[in-house]
């Protein structure tokens, strides 16, 4: 977890660049953003990977099996059986990868959160402020979609528990986008958050 810029602007911004394992394209636009330049008055957190079992395995699910993104105390309920790549664990916020991002975003209270996912090549209409979606989608390319929703999703959660805030999805393209395009990306990412506040 890495955070810059001005700790004391009241306004923050977090991104995730992994929460599913197999779905890793979104670590090298974190990674660019710990370099990339930030406008002025702006606090960026950035978390390059919020499962790195699950990146290491490359699977979907963390250590124990667990969909993280099932695992957030929006509407949760069982889904799945371990093993089951959407399995939704034991209880919400079973999984320490959960807490840790529950309790920081619980802390930070971030204006926007933007979670990286693949492979679908689009911005979800997330349930946030559609406006910040619509303007995201449109500085970085991509259409805008609404995804199903799901027990346990961290968006969903973060978009209820925290009214005022936006949390979305950006569903990557499949594939590796490679340094040119995690440098874009990062580049739109950090115009964004520069906009957004």
């Amino acid at each position: 977890m890495i955070e810059r810029g001005d700790p004391d602007t009241p306004t923050r911004e977090l991104v995730v660049g992994c929460i599913h394992g197999n779905e890793p394209a979104g670590i090298g636009i974190a990674e660019q953003l710990e370099s990339v330049p930030l406008p002025r008055e702006r606090d960026l957190w950035i978390v390059e990977d919020g499962n790195p079992d699950g990146v290491a395995a490359g699977t979907r699910t963390n250590a124990r099996g667990v969909d993280l993104n099932r695992n957030f105390p929006w509407r949760w309920r069982r889904q799945g059986y371990p093993g089951d790549p959407h399995y939704s664990g034991t209880r919400p916020l079973s999984e320490p990868e959960s807490r840790l991002l529950a309790q920081l975003i619980l802390r930070l209270r971030p204006h926007v959160t933007i979670w990286f996912h693949q492979p679908f090549g689009l911005v979800d209409e997330s349930g946030g402020s559609l406006a910040l979606e619509r303007e995201f989608a449109s500085l970085i390319g991509l259409p805008l979609r609404r995804l199903p929703r799901f027990p346990g999703g961290a968006t969903d959660w973060q978009n209820a528990r925290l009214p005022g805030t936006t949390s979305f999805v950006v569903e990557l393209p499949p594939g590796e986008p490679g340094k040119r395009a995690d440098r874009r990306y990062a580049s739109v990412v950090a115009t964004f958050v520069g906009r957004s506040g």
